[in-house]
């Protein structure tokens, strides 16, 4: 069963589209799926039929600026003006959403890339109301430099924010295929895979390639900010179990390095963490075709392991 949804974005401005997705068994659980920077939550289709083999509903949706939202409300790259918790409050909306649907449910999330971090950032307001969280692709301190954050707060100040400087983007990102080798379309960093490289640069509903604004962009590192640290850590739940999952080969999570400070800032604050790398892989590890049954089995398998 699918069921089509809509809400109010936090930003005050535009509708979120999203989706819950209902397996035909008794269902013994629920999966909210938030996706990353740039795309939308249908490449995620492998992952939520397999979420719904496993008896899972899933819910997803696309956030604001990005797919069907941004497509409804013609907001490419435009994310409000409401700050860097927007698309966090909006995923609370849905959460609230689904589960007057289907109450009494245990509530697990799964966040990859940016929507890890907005994951990361749920956990530290509204923990306490999940069984379990998996973050994938995720990262530590994420290299921004001073003077490129100092440049976008200028931007935004001298009322450039819904403008778009597009060497912001370059800056920020540009360096991730540092260790890609030969580099045709700027995104062999998600994944080795070129046929997911094409597919990832010719979809239609996919803004990574579309300008994003410069207080999105701004809004963008805050977010990132928001969830550094011990101090950050803290905010979480200790009773709440974590999967924190990603590639090694992932420029994301400083190729693992920011993927073990995340585990160790949990830990050091009283956390049940569990750390998996997936060696010689990048970003999308949920889009290898040797590895993603073996990914979502995992995930699969720990939120199986809290349920029972």
């Amino acid at each position: 069963m699918l069921h089509e949804v809509n809400f109010k974005s936090f930003n005050e401005r535009d509708t979120v589209y999203g989706w819950i997705y209902v397996p035909a068994a008794e269902p013994k659980g629920i999966v909210q799926l938030i996706h990353g920077f740039g795309e939308h939550s249908r490449r995620y289709f492998h992952m939520i039929v397999r979420y719904l083999e496993a008896g899972y509903i899933v819910a997803a949706d696309d956030h604001v600026g990005h797919g069907k939202t941004a497509l409804e409300n013609n907001t490419w790259g435009n994310w409000g003006d409401k700050g860097c918790h927007t698309m966090m409050e909006d995923e609370h909306t849905l959460k609230e959403l689904v589960c007057k649907m289907y109450p009494n449910l245990p509530f697990f999330l799964y966040g990859h890339s940016m929507g890890s971090v907005i994951a990361r950032d749920f956990m530290a307001k509204y923990g306490n109301e999940l069984a379990g969280a998996t973050i994938c692709g995720t990262l530590g301190i994420f290299p921004v430099e001073d003077a490129l954050l100092a440049k976008m707060e200028k931007l935004v100040a001298d009322g450039h924010g819904d403008e778009c400087d597009p060497t912001l983007g370059g800056d920020l990102l540009g360096w991730m295929c540092g260790r890609c080798g030969e580099i045709k379309l700027g995104n062999e960093w998600i994944c080795h895979d070129v046929n997911v490289q094409n597919d990832h640069a010719a979809d239609p509903f996919d803004a990574f390639t579309k300008p994003t604004t410069n207080r999105a962009m701004l809004d963008f590192v805050h977010m990132f900010k928001a969830i550094e640290g011990a101090e950050w850590a803290s905010k979480v739940p200790t009773a709440l179990p974590i999967y924190n999952i990603a590639g090694d080969e992932d420029p994301v999570g400083m190729y693992g390095e920011g993927v073990y400070q995340v585990s160790n800032w949990l830990i050091s604050t009283g956390h049940n963490v569990k750390t998996k790398l997936y060696s010689g892989y990048r970003h999308e590890i949920h889009n290898y075709a040797d590895i993603k049954d073996r990914v979502c089995d995992g995930i699969i398998a720990f939120m199986d392991g809290i349920v029972k």
